[in-house]
């Protein structure tokens, strides 16, 4: 009976020592939604330039009108590329 008394105390003493542990190695956090905003801001941003270097304006423009000119589909892939590179900042650690 003792013997399981003891071991009882022992675990009990393990708990905060274990969960000081968990709190003191957890201390990296990932930016989440916050970064990846931030990043898609920066996209669209530098797409809108692209498009307005190439006489267009962003969001106005169709698909079709994009595929025929090469400016433009240069523009809209690198936005895409942009946007899926964007995904790594959601699993980033941030300190």
């Amino acid at each position: 009976m003792k013997i399981i008394l003891y071991f009882g105390k022992m675990a009990t003493h393990k708990i905060p020592f274990i969960l000081s542990i968990l709190i003191l190695t957890s201390s990296v956090v990932t930016a989440g939604p916050l970064g990846v905003g931030i990043c898609y801001a920066g996209c669209a941003g530098v797409t809108v330039a692209c498009f307005a270097a190439a006489g267009a304006t962003f969001g106005t423009v169709p698909a079709a009108v994009i595929a025929a000119s090469p400016a433009l589909a240069a523009c809209n892939s690198a936005f895409a590329g942009c946007y899926s590179a964007c995904a790594l900042a959601l699993i980033a650690p941030t300190p």
